[in-house]
């Protein structure tokens, strides 16, 4: 399903915006865990179109995130007025969970023919791109998954991002994967149970194998999902939801002290996952959180080159 955020640009009925479209245009593409996103502006940066679309995370199924991004980005050119001839007027920018490589970035431009050219950077620089509005800083994503990316002296560094089985510590599907272990070591009497965990198990029926089954095709945003019960528990104490979420918002503090000793002078942090466990940082690290500028969208249009419109707020 793909909703579109902006109204259609149709230049017959607005001789104002005919100018306008004879120009160059950049679109940029947020593909994560959980949504897929795609923006375009022109070359002063005024945004034309906007569209959601399902996931696009290639680190999962990389032929259907390209399909996505390609359903998403064709709908932006509609939105906008524009037509798949256009694309040699167009710099995609695309920002891609899952992606960790200059061959990977290749393999994706080669995938996404007809644009005068393709930008593919990861999502987490894309969104530090983003936050900063180009400028130097680090950003922490709270998300599905969880990474660091610090954009220091031009130089773009990742830390964690590693994937739902090797890394993605203190996000939410991280979180959502160590209570439902919790609550399958209660059940078996291996832990201390709490309500938490037997909230989770009788999700599954009070099943161990229906959680186990269930377990085969989950992905990281199933796991995700559990999260907000997760938080909720440990706001009121429970025994098994408090280390739960103490082993998250220490993960994210070492990300955060991570990227200062890169030498990131303006610390954000973005993700679904961010203002839920906000309550729960460290104060000293809270007060130094600052609000992004732009979105991972408007990231990937820096990345192919475009301009964006003045942030609200002065950079600190």
């Amino acid at each position: 399903m793909y909703t579109s955020c902006l109204e259609p640009i149709h230049p017959a009925q607005d001789p104002s915006l005919s100018e306008t479209l004879k120009g160059d245009f950049f679109l940029g593409v947020d593909g994560g865990a959980t949504r897929c996103r795609a923006r375009l502006r022109d070359a002063a940066g005024a945004a034309l179109a906007e569209v959601e679309g399902p996931a696009a995370n290639i680190y999962v199924d990389f032929e259907r995130g390209l399909a996505v991004v390609r359903e998403t980005t064709a709908q932006a050119l509609e939105r906008g007025g524009l037509a798949p001839a256009d694309g040699a007027r167009i710099s995609l920018g695309v920002g891609l969970a899952g992606l960790s490589s200059r061959e990977e970035a290749a393999r994706v431009a080669a995938a996404l023919p007809g644009w005068r050219s393709v930008s593919a950077v990861n999502d987490a620089i894309a969104a530090c791109l983003g936050a900063h509005g180009g400028a130097d800083g680090g950003l922490i994503i709270a998300g599905t998954g969880s990474a660091g990316a610090a954009r220091v002296a031009g130089r773009d560094t990742i830390i964690g991002g590693r994937g739902f089985l090797l890394g993605d510590d203190g996000a939410a599907a991280r979180i959502g994967a160590d209570a439902l272990r919790a609550a399958l070591r209660a059940h078996d009497g291996l832990q201390i149970a709490s309500p938490l965990t037997h909230s989770l198990m009788r999700h599954f029926s009070d099943d161990p194998l229906a959680m186990l089954n269930w377990a085969l095709r989950a992905k990281p945003s199933d796991y995700g999902a559990f999260a907000p019960q997760v938080l909720a528990a440990a706001s009121r104490g429970d025994a098994v939801a408090a280390p739960v979420v103490e082993a998250a918002v220490a993960a994210l503090s070492a990300l955060a002290a991570a990227l200062e000793r890169l030498g990131a002078p303006r610390l954000v942090m973005v993700g679904g996952l961010a203002e839920p466990i906000r309550p729960y940082l460290p104060q000293a690290l809270a007060a130094k959180l600052r609000p992004p500028l732009f979105d991972a969208v408007d990231g990937a249009i820096l990345a192919a080159g475009g301009v964006l419109p003045q942030a609200k707020e002065e950079r600190a």
